[in-house]
């Protein structure tokens, strides 16, 4: 079947229905990664936003349960160029196309992703309606009706309902609690290999819940959306700071910059994708890491002064050097070399850090799995 995607903005995009019938709406992000559709699809820090992948040839190597982050698919579409017929992968549970009907996923292929991107790019990540079966009015009037991520707690629908414990794999060193705000299995292995049992709660859980459990350190997980309508987690996390060593990543890095003090905002497209540049402020070293975040951390909103314009190449001046908060000194850690924003902060005086992008990658790359072991070293259990 035909399909078609309106976006906020009027623009219209053409091309074939792949995935289940029906509109869908959500928040338009382009995905600059080469590999891992399956991952990004069961991602819930996709919840709520369609997806345009632009990579050009997708669906090669079919799907994997090993591979999914999730009990379910989130994000609410997929968009690619060119859909491949048949897969071809001995680890391969079935195909593409399958996977997306079976789980009621809108999907569209043949689309003019190239120019789909450049849109986004040019005008800012916006609401679409996308899907088969519909006039082109019906999928505005859809689009006219849908939710802002702006301002929605989305971790709200994500997080999990009840609390549960990961089991350390190998000799157990030590006890985390891990904030769920929209965790990826993979981020659990992580931590279970380093030998931590994993007690996940859910993201409105209080400080006294948490300190209940006797933990060794709190990490604060990945997530969906706005960071500032989590009024609770905030909270909770402001109440931890200094009390117990502290390392959130993507919505958790934001939820520990706001909980510090400092503001959030969003950026014009947001960063997704696998391949993204972060420069380490203390060592001068490029990594390249995995995204996928629509806002971001100011710590000039911790200053007297405002933001300095670019000028040429990023520069690490494009961030203050030091900021004070309520818990003492923080300093950014790590800079994205593709617009300059903060991506990593780092506590002076107390035990607490964080970092924008997914250090444990899944599908890759992995160039930040150290960070784990700067969080085992943090909580002494290394």
């Amino acid at each position: 079947m035909n399909g078609l995607l309106v976006a906020a903005d009027g623009a219209t995009f053409r091309g074939t229905s792949i995935g289940a019938d029906g509109i869908t709406t959500g928040e338009v992000v382009f995905n600059t990664s080469m590999t891992g559709y399956q991952e990004i699809l069961t991602d819930p820090s996709y919840s709520g936003q369609v997806v345009v992948l632009t990579t050009s040839h997708v669906g090669n190597y079919g799907v994997c349960g090993r591979d999914a982050q999730a009990a379910r698919s989130y994000a609410s579409g997929l968009i690619v160029r060119s859909l491949s017929r048949r897969h071809s992968n001995p680890r391969a549970d079935g195909g593409l196309a399958t996977y997306l009907r079976e789980n009621g996923i809108v999907a569209m292929s043949d689309v003019d992703t190239r120019r789909l991107t450049r849109h986004i790019r040019d005008h800012g990540a916006q609401l679409v309606a996308m899907g088969s079966g519909a006039t082109e009015s019906e999928l505005r009037d859809a689009v006219s009706a849908a939710p802002s991520i702006e301002g929605r707690d989305l971790a709200s629908l994500v997080t999990t309902s009840r609390r549960y414990v990961a089991v350390a794999h190998g000799t157990r060193r030590g006890r985390v609690v891990a904030i769920d705000l929209g965790m990826k299995r993979d981020i659990v292995e992580h931590l279970t290999t380093k030998g931590l049992d994993v007690d996940v709660v859910p993201a409105t859980t209080s400080v006294a819940e948490i300190r209940a459990g006797d933990p060794d350190g709190v990490f604060i997980s990945n997530g969906p959306g706005d960071p500032a309508p989590l009024e609770s987690t905030i909270a909770t996390v402001r109440g931890l700071i200094g009390e117990l060593p502290v390392f959130g990543i993507c919505l958790g890095h934001q939820v520990l910059g706001l909980a510090l003090g400092a503001d959030t905002f969003k950026l014009p497209f947001g960063h997704h994708g696998g391949n993204h540049p972060v420069r380490d402020l203390q060592d001068g070293r490029v990594r390249i890491t995995a995204h996928n975040h629509g806002f971001a951390v100011d710590l000039w909103s911790l200053t007297d002064r405002p933001a300095p314009g670019r000028s040429g190449l990023v520069a690490p001046d494009m961030l203050p050097d030091e900021v004070t908060t309520p818990f003492g000194r923080v300093i950014p850690t790590h800079q994205n070399l593709n617009d300059g924003t903060l991506e990593g902060l780092a506590c002076v005086d107390v035990p607490a850090f964080g970092v924008q992008y997914h250090p444990e990658a899944a599908p890759g790359p992995h160039d930040a799995a150290h960070l784990f072991d700067r969080f085992c070293d943090l909580m002494g259990v290394c």
